[in-house]
């Protein structure tokens, strides 16, 4: 079979129809023990592996890329795993819609890297992956059997990749899909509470974004959050409780947005007797994001800041719970920093997710100190302390502050488990020679 070059250029229903063709249905992306280049389990997708290789931006020696369509809705599953020194990939899943093939893989590889430095900045002993399904436009994704189907093969995913990656809770994903991916593997967090699972992360994760505002606003002299005007973009599961949380701490006005009339409709009726003003917007509205405030939070999904976006702004400071904001994470990241817009990583700040589910096997405490020392302003590797000494650094060399904070991850991420070391590339050389893919 002739196939269409180059394959990233594809939709992703045009990947899954051919695949189907050719009748794979697993296939992985792993670099060669040898020589270190990314090879495909498959010969015919060698171009897949050769364009993510030639990749300067997004690919960062990711340790393998794992794929599977599903059996029954034509659906592309994969589990990206980048760097395993502390111990296994943790991340969670994504369910969304991409344009192409390039667009599916880049988010992967992005989000994955984002985990990496996300879990060694908070201190966790793990290591950074992530899980994403594309939507298939010709499935009901809200039909519950049609996602208790995915949500299990996905599970049977992590099963087969031996526990490299461990799956979670991410976009498009709730507590109840993390239950059907649970009754295929024992490789994922954030499952529902009523069988052991510390279920829907999303409003932690919304007041550790509130900790990494309070030491923005620390940083430039600005005082608290307390008569600020803030802009919510995304107004799901994170957002609409970001909203409350800011409200409670004397915020004088938010002004958010989403693409989903639904969503825009409840955040308007619960916050009615606040100064809150939403606004229903097209997927990918940039003008947007040019809201007259001191805080813009991104809430949404990744890419958002950009040169498009950037010159727009009219925030002092860009703090938010997205992954992955910057579209061009030195370019975008140097370019706030040359405005005067303070940029606080998204992975420092929004960590709160992967903290309160990554162990759920140690069990819990109620207000449990290993979690809200995350969340106070005294503990030095928590959120607030954290980025003020990346502002600081940031500061004293010019340097912006997202490169200051990567540079730190990355050198915390390389150190390898203190019981099991690092263990993540030899499972996944078992899973390639034992013969998974086909």
């Amino acid at each position: 079979m002739t196939l269409p070059q180059p394959l990233h250029t594809l939709t992703i229903p045009r990947l899954v129809g051919i695949l189907r063709d050719l009748g794979i249905r697993r296939f992985f992306l792993v670099p060669d023990p040898d020589h270190g280049e990314l090879v495909a389990s498959h010969a015919v997708l060698q171009p897949l592996a050769d364009f993510i290789q030639a990749d300067g931006r997004d690919f960062d020696g990711h340790e393998g890329l794992f794929f599977q369509v599903s059996r029954r809705h034509d659906t592309l599953q994969g589990a990206f795993v980048h760097r395993t020194c502390r111990g296994q990939a943790a991340g969670g899943v994504r369910y969304w819609s991409y344009d192409t093939v390039e667009d599916y893989l880049r988010d992967g590889l992005r989000l994955a890297m984002g985990m990496t430095h996300k879990n060694a900045l908070a201190g966790l002993w793990w290591g950074g992956g992530k899980g994403v399904m594309a939507r298939n436009p010709a499935v009901d994704r809200d039909d519950p059997d049609v996602r208790a189907d995915l949500y299990r093969e996905y599970g049977e995913l992590m099963t087969s990749i031996g526990g490299c990656y461990v799956t979670a809770e991410d976009v498009g994903t709730c507590v109840t899909d993390m239950a059907a991916v649970f009754e295929r593997t024992r490789f994922t967090t954030c499952i529902p509470p009523a069988v052991g699972g510390s279920g829907n992360p999303s409003v932690p994760t919304a007041r550790g974004v509130v900790a990494g505002m309070r030491a923005a606003l620390e940083h430039l002299g600005l005082g608290t959050l307390e008569g600020k005007t803030v802009a919510v973009q995304g107004l799901g599961n994170v957002g609409e409780p970001l909203v409350d949380f800011l409200f409670d701490a004397g915020v004088a006005r938010v002004v958010g947005s989403d693409v989903d009339t639904e969503r825009v409709a409840r955040a308007m009726e619960r916050f009615a007797g606040e100064d809150f003003v939403a606004t229903v917007v097209e997927r990918g509205d940039d003008a947007w994001l040019a809201q007259p405030c001191d805080i813009l939070a991104p809430c949404a999904t990744g890419a958002i800041l950009n040169p498009r976006s950037i010159p727009r702004l009219e925030a002092r400071i860009v703090c938010g719970a997205a992954n992955n904001q910057l579209e061009d994470p030195v370019r975008d990241d140097e370019a706030l920093h040359a405005r005067g817009v303070l940029y606080v990583p998204d992975f420092l700040t929004n960590r709160m997710g992967i903290v309160t589910c990554a162990d759920e096997q140690a069990g819990y405490v109620s207000e449990d100190p290993l979690i809200e020392r995350h969340l106070g302003r005294d503990w030095e590797h928590g959120i607030h302390q954290a980025a003020l000494r990346v502002f600081a650094e940031s500061h004293a060399r010019g340097a912006a502050p997202g490169a200051v904070a990567r540079a730190q991850a990355d050198a915390l991420s390389f150190e390898p488990h203190p019981i099991f070391g690092h263990r993540g590339p030899a499972i996944i050389r078992s899973v390639v020679v034992n013969g998974w893919a086909g």
